[in-house]
């Protein structure tokens, strides 16, 4: 015994040891794989910004080749014409920046005027502001030598101590030649000018060799299923593309608005300023602000008064909510797929490494790595620690609320999803599905009995909560914004979606059904099973059919018949855990012994994966009259016992026949 304990103890320091050190090497290449795009920068700046140019290039590429235009002619052209456009920005640029320049002096003196007309209301900061000139032009003045304010002697004279003062020699250089003229003009331009090549020849390489690029990608990737790989890949570039382009043109658009805005209110540069906001608009969060502080400035220092300042403010706080409110979402969705923290980290991580251009590159780099890890399997971290999808599914979500004892804060998701589906819908794909985890985790011994009692407790709140929501499909309403409460609508299947179910009305029902409670609900053997049953009764409410909760030990024998029956025409037995069936057989059969024969038993069993076979199976060992696998399902069945038949199921969708044993 103890040889194996000591083989097992030695396996798991094994498996801790590989553990670690796969850690320390995966730190390591992180820190090597950092370090090389600092150092490097000056080639993986220029290969980040092809890529990116190629993103953007890739949907007019391939208008020209649909159009019968070869693929190396199409790609030349367009980058031709795309470096032209910058190329002519650039010197647009330029020359605004040298009328500016040559235009600060007048500027500067405005200003001076605006702040001492400021300050003349106030003679202490008046004479505080002379006090700071004048001590100023104190500390700019030389220092004169009181020994030498005599007789100045000649050079090469003798002094009064009989030294002889040295002779100033100046050296000066030839006028340099029209060759040096020419070096000192070419120097600066050489650095930006071979960057600017090395990214037009990354441009047209990789807009040549596209499908190229992706299947060695996909290699890289491992993939074993090469068909889904290679149609990702494809949809994930087109998804790009779409996205850049539509971001650069909306920039553009908001840099044309605020060129002429300020060209009319009157602020010099207005050309530059608009160029500056477009590309400033790609930094996250602060790229608007930031290209508004240059004219806000410049408005202060030209217009003697403050109404230039104002109307300034105005045109920045007019166009850019309208842009981003209204123009982006219409154009390219809600959101760019990252996180907000991935934003503002990533805009972090590539400034700190590649300065003023990595702040500007930061988002864009950032959509590419998150696209990356949705469609690469090997890469889905990436999603996970970027994206702006939820790290846990919708079901996982709901069970950590639950633990978590935050049954308010699951209320208001649900709501959110109500506004698309139905109750039945959440209550079925979500909330039951979180229950299936936590019996997962009971099963396991992972979970305690006080744990289940407090996952109950928030169930029922949440519940109650959700009191006054119907089980109906909303008509009109506005899709959620809420990212998590969006995952949660994309995992609801066709096949669970169903029309509208009116709700029963008292007078239209039988006799025995007209109780204040004619559905009885019954846990199981568990808290998880109450918490169950409580999402069947509060369905069952909506639908119209009062119901009730008792807990699983009202199934013990001492405590059955104490249960009051009383109008009740149907019972259900609430299950999370399919393998007991002989616990529900004896549990039906407490049930018969108490129950008038007219009274339906039915065994809802919410297990997960559970098919109608071995659901049929159940029923029949637990000798129930009626079985449902899902909450909508017992719904149904509870209506159609209730003689209701106003029962409206879209075509394809079989509803379950009622089989009374």
């Amino acid at each position: 015994m103890s040889l194996i304990t000591r083989k097992v103890s030695t396996g798991r320091t094994m498996d801790e040891l590989l553990a670690l050190l796969s850690a320390v090497a995966c730190s390591i290449l992180a820190a090597l794989f950092i370090a090389a795009l600092y150092f490097g920068r000056e080639i993986f700046v220029p290969i980040a910004l092809a890529i990116l140019l190629s993103f953007v290039l890739g949907p007019p590429v391939g208008l020209l080749q649909r159009a019968r235009v070869p693929r190396s002619l199409a790609v030349v052209g367009i980058v031709f014409l795309a470096f032209s456009v910058i190329f002519g920005l650039g010197t647009l640029i330029a020359n605004q920046l040298t009328q500016l320049a040559g235009d600060l002096p007048v500027y500067q003196s405005t200003m001076r005027e605006k702040v001492r007309g400021a300050t003349a209301s106030s003679g202490t900061l008046e004479r505080a502001a002379d006090m700071l000139q004048e001590l100023s032009r104190e500390l700019d003045r030389p220092k004169e030598d009181k020994s030498a304010r005599g007789a100045i002697p000649r050079l090469g004279a003798p002094n009064a101590a009989g030294t002889t003062l040295p002779i100033p020699v100046e050296v000066r250089q030839p006028d340099p030649g029209a060759l040096e003229n020419l070096r000192t003009l070419i120097a600066p331009l050489l650095n930006p000018l071979a960057t600017t090549g090395i990214i037009i020849i990354f441009v047209i390489f990789i807009l040549i060799q596209r499908e190229d690029l992706r299947n060695r990608l996909i290699r890289l990737a491992g993939s074993h299923d090469l068909q889904r790989t290679t149609a990702a890949l494809d949809d994930a570039a087109k998804r790009l593309s779409r996205l850049f382009l539509a971001q650069l043109m909306i920039n553009a658009t908001f840099g044309v608005l605020i060129g002429a805005g300020l060209s009319f209110i009157g602020i010099p540069s207005a050309i530059l300023w608009g160029i500056l906001a477009a590309v400033l608009r790609f930094v996250p969060y602060i790229g608007t602000a930031i290209s508004a502080a240059f004219p806000l400035a410049l408005a202060a220092a030209v217009d003697p008064g403050w109404s230039m300042l104002a109307w300034t403010i105005v045109l920045f706080l007019g166009v850019g909510p309208i842009i981003s409110q209204v123009v982006e979402p219409l154009a390219y969705g809600q959101s760019t797929g990252l996180s907000p923290v991935a934003i503002v980290a990533s805009a972090t991580f590539w400034t700190a490494l590649w300065g003023p251009i990595g702040l500007v590159l930061a988002t864009p780099l950032t959509v590419c790595l998150v696209v990356l890890g949705r469609h690469v399997e090997r890469l889905e971290f990436l999603d996970v620690i970027f994206g702006d999808r939820p790290a846990l599914s919708p079901p996982e979500m709901f069970y950590q609320r639950m633990l978590a004892g935050d049954p308010i804060e699951a209320a208001g998701k649900a709501e959110e999803f109500l506004k698309e589906k139905s109750l039945s819908s959440y209550f079925d794909e979500v909330a039951l599905r979180g229950l299936q985890l936590a019996q997962a985790d009971a099963k396991r011994d992972a979970l305690d009995q006080a744990r289940m009692t407090k996952i109950r407790d928030a169930v029922t709140e949440f519940a109650s909560d959700l009191s006054t929501q119907d089980d109906s499909i909303p008509e009109g309403t506005s899709p959620t914004m809420d990212a998590e409460a969006a995952a949660a609508v994309e995992t609801v299947p066709d096949a669970a979606i169903s029309s509208n179910l009116p709700v029963v009305q008292k007078a239209d029902l039988p006799l025995h059904w007209q109780g204040e409670a004619p559905v009885f609900c019954l846990a199981g053997r568990t808290p998880l099973d109450e918490a169950a049953a409580v999402l069947f009764a509060q369905l069952s409410n909506a639908h119209g059919l009062g119901a009730r909760v008792e807990p699983a030990d009202a199934l013990s024998s001492s405590k059955i018949v104490q249960l009051d029956f009383t109008g009740v025409a149907i019972v259900c037995l609430s299950y999370l855990d399919a393998g007991s069936p002989a616990h529900m057989r004896y549990s039906v059969r407490r049930l018969r012994r108490q129950l008038p024969k007219a009274t339906i038993v039915m065994l809802g069993c919410w297990a997960e994966n559970l098919d109608k076979e071995t659901l049929e199976e159940l029923r029949e060992a637990a000798k129930a009259d009626i079985a449902a696998a899902t909450l909508r399902e017992a719904m149904m069945m509870c209506r159609m016992a209730a003689g209701v038949e106003e029962i409206d199921e879209p075509p394809g969708r079989a509803t379950p026949a009622l089989k009374i044993a």
